[in-house]
């Protein structure tokens, strides 16, 4: 296992974050969402790799193998942890990509490190821009919902991740996209996290507004998330982000949940892999989804916000 030594700003805590590094050409950093770790991407590394990409991914602090300190899971000290894996890789030209909480860092860099060396973003299913519903945010997630999840985890941690993981995946009694090994896996993943990190990363999920700093995105963005996200809906989230990023494409999954990064994992990967080597992401349509990845001609622009 390889590690990068990150410190905390606040507290001069020296945090290790382990992480993998696989392939050449122009390196792609997969962040991975609550509450899984960098394996959640085991689906898209090889085709990313196959396409010609450096992937790399990292386990955030307090998941996965990474040190599990008792603070420092504020978005800036979260995002000072990719900056670190930046600096000390001496990265260029990187394509950030953001899933679900993963988002927050991707947006954040670009107000706190002014997107210095990356070239691209992507956000999928991305809690980008603002989860909480407000005055001014009506389409957020109310607050007596998130003290449901931060209540939830703290009764029973992992009796909770067990129903996080069927609505993560949009299973129900019609529709079954993952097998029950699958899911058990993932749980696993997710209850190997510390439990200060679950609820301490609920709250910065939630409640981080992260409006400013999807104006702040200075790179032509991506945005892809399926329509029956119940973890993180659509309304709240890729509808806004889309209007606030300057440069933006943004592709919906007509009928998929959270989790895209499994039950359409295929056509998640064509569209990276699209995206970063061509600039535009192919539409492809839901039939196409078990297929190999595919370079199809562009069909798909980026739009340009005023």
């Amino acid at each position: 296992m390889k590690f990068i030594k990150s410190t905390d700003k606040t507290t001069g805590e020296a945090v290790q974050l382990a992480y993998f590094d696989y392939g050449t050409g122009k390196p792609v950093i997969l962040i991975h969402g609550w509450p899984l770790s960098k394996e959640m991407w085991e689906y898209q590394v090889d085709d990313l790799i196959n396409a010609g990409l450096r992937v790399i991914a990292y386990d955030r602090r307090g998941f996965g193998m990474s040190d599990r300190p008792w603070f420092g899971y504020d978005y800036d000290t979260l995002t000072d942890d990719l900056r670190a894996v930046i600096e000390q890789l001496d990265l260029n030209d990187i394509t950030l990509v953001g899933f679900s909480m993963g988002g927050g860092e991707v947006a954040r860099y670009f107000t706190r490190y002014g997107g210095e060396r990356v070239s691209k973003a992507v956000l999928v299913s991305s809690i980008v821009p603002f989860v909480l519903k407000t005055d001014d945010n009506p389409d957020g997630v109310p607050a007596d919902a998130i003290d449901g999840m931060l209540a939830g985890v703290k009764e029973d941690r992992i009796g909770f991740l067990d129903n996080f993981g069927k609505e993560f995946f949009g299973v129900h009694f019609l529709s079954h996209p993952v097998s029950d090994a699958s899911l058990q896996y993932y749980r696993t993943i997710a209850a190997m996290a510390s439990p200060r990190a679950t609820l301490e990363c609920i709250k910065s999920f939630s409640y981080t507004d992260f409006r400013k700093d999807a104006t702040a995105i200075n790179v032509p963005a991506l945005i892809i998330h399926g329509d029956a996200d119940k973890i993180v809906p659509p309304e709240t989230s890729s509808q806004q982000s889309s209007k606030l990023i300057p440069v933006n494409q943004c592709i919906n999954y007509e009928g998929s949940p959270h989790g895209l990064f499994y039950t359409d994992k295929n056509r998640l990967s064509n569209h990276l892999v699209s995206f970063i080597t061509t600039g535009t992401a192919i539409a492809i349509e839901p039939s196409y989804a078990s297929d190999s990845v595919i370079l199809p001609s562009n069909d798909e622009g980026l739009v340009t916000r005023d």
